[in-house]
């Protein structure tokens, strides 16, 4: 089998239109395994593609199943809003009243529809086929429907919006169309989507002066300041008003909390359509902020981590005790800081905590309660070792940082240590952890059991402070961060 096809439901997509296999969402995300060593290519009709829905989650997890999917979860999160694609729409509008202006010289103004259908890359209306294949390389998604603003002129047309479109809403010879264009699309050889590369220099710095836990404190950035001087470049603080002044730096460092619904994945998204090296990366981002997602990639590539389960359902409150046992721990799949993270001890409070979390998402994990006295921290800049740190509980807590309602966070104590002075086993496994996600700056949090180590979380935007992370290594941190933008703007 070399394509599947994943529905929400089976009447969205009959096997009987197909020579593909058809699966639901539901089937998939709960059968990691399925498919063994065979990677297929998969076409993702989910009804919904919103963040943390569903679809969202189908795509996610087949990337880290080694799954190739269309769309991507970076697609859906680019065409989520407009502001997000709206760097596409100039190429995109011009390709466009061009096919419209070529089909005008054959017959005449012709009546321009208020909408475009677009199914793998091709056109009902033959004339728009390099508008269609343009929108494809640009977004590769299944089905996208273009709303035209209307002017009255026949040209020239501006793009109201784009968006994703599920394959239940098709009505009439629109289905008959989908299932044609899929028919030719799965004919051909896969294709990635087309990259948009690298370009120059000055660091931009992206901080927010008024956030409590930042990554970096703003005397941190002023000391990285200093020491980037001595490189020949210069860090320039930015807040999330300096969108538009992007384009004015070489490379992007972002240093507040990420997250791929707010202003941090639109600076990082940004930042990468621009050619410009930039920490944390938009890719990057999406992996690292999903706890679902990495409980996959780590489970698919033979990683130690606590017992862990997908929670779906409300049902499975009564199953997790026994496969996990108490107390169990639940996630949700984006919080950061040890927020978002509850631990329950009883099968009241843990159907009661279920049942309001699925609220907000889709999908929860439960994980095995691991018990220690300190988290390892070990910072990893492109593939390589760049600091380690054993971070302490909390006093009087089970996390290393507290959070109460109405009071400042409480965190335990730190200790730095000498990369040199790891154990080989914890180095070994938090590099091969985040070079799973990409070449960036990532932070792995591991715990050192009697039972051996269990990896925690893998974070895109660690901290990063003078006198903590950089207390052992001193400045050889700092001059590792430069050198990485550096040598990324001198290729």
């Amino acid at each position: 089998m070399s394509w599947l096809i994943l529905v929400d439901q089976n009447r969205d997509f009959a096997n009987a239109d197909t020579p593909h296999k058809v699966m639901t969402s539901r089937d998939y995300l709960s059968r990691p395994n399925l498919f063994g060593e065979m990677k297929p290519k998969i076409i993702n009709l989910a009804r919904n593609y919103s963040y943390q829905a569903t679809g969202y989650y189908c795509s996610l997890l087949a990337e880290a199943r080694g799954h190739r999917i269309i769309p991507s979860v970076e697609t859906m999160v680019e065409l989520s809003k407009k502001t997000l694609y709206k760097h596409a729409l100039p190429e995109l509008e011009d390709t466009l009243n061009r096919c419209m202006e070529k089909s005008n010289g054959h017959g005449g103004p012709r009546t321009v529809p208020d909408e475009i259908l677009v199914c793998f890359g091709l056109t009902v209306d033959q004339n728009l086929s390099a508008f269609g294949r343009l929108l494809f390389d640009w977004f590769r998604a299944p089905i996208l429907r273009v709303q035209l603003e209307q002017n009255g002129q026949p040209t020239p047309k501006r793009i109201k919006k784009i968006g994703l479109e599920s394959a239940s809403t098709l009505k009439g010879n629109e289905n008959d169309f989908l299932r044609q264009a899929l028919d030719a699309y799965t004919r051909r050889a896969w294709r990635e989507a087309k990259t948009r590369v690298p370009a120059k220099y000055a660091l931009a710095v992206l901080y927010d002066p008024q956030e409590r836990l930042a990554p970096s404190k703003e005397t941190s950035l002023k000391y990285f300041a200093k020491v980037a001087e001595k490189h020949g470049v210069e860090v320039a603080p930015i807040t999330k008003g300096d969108l538009d002044r992007l384009a004015e730096f070489d490379a992007l460092f972002i240093r507040e909390t990420t997250s791929i619904d707010n202003h941090t994945y639109r600076f990082a998204r940004r930042a990468q359509q621009e050619g410009m090296p930039v920490i944390d990366d938009p890719q990057s981002m999406i992996r690292c902020t999903n706890k679902v997602y990495l409980a996959e990639l780590l489970t698919a590539h033979k990683l130690p981590t606590p017992k862990t389960v997908i929670v779906q359902n409300i049902r499975q409150a009564d199953e997790l005790p026994d496969q996990l046992g108490w107390p169990v721990v639940l996630k949700i799949p984006d919080g950061s800081f040890s927020r978002g993270v509850f631990k329950t001890e009883s099968p009241d409070a843990l159907r009661e905590k279920i049942k309001s979390l699925l609220e907000e998402s889709d999908l929860l994990i439960a994980q095995e309660y691991v018990p220690t006295a300190f988290d390892w921290r070990i910072g990893v800049l492109g593939g390589e070792p760049l600091f380690a740190c054993q971070y302490m509980m909390a006093p009087h807590h089970w996390q290393i940082v507290k959070h109460e309602p109405g009071k400042a966070p409480d965190e335990g104590k730190f200790k730095s240590f000498p990369v040199s002075e790891v154990p080989e086993a914890v180095m070994k496994t938090a590099v091969a952890a985040a070079r799973l996600i990409g070449d960036g700056l990532y932070g792995v949090d591991l715990k050192q059991t009697e039972h051996g180590l269990y990896i925690i979380e893998v974070n895109d935007n660690p901290d990063l402070n003078h006198g903590i992370e950089d207390l052992a290594e001193k400045d050889a941190i700092w001059d590792k961060l430069i050198s990485w933008f550096v040598t990324r703007l001198e290729a």
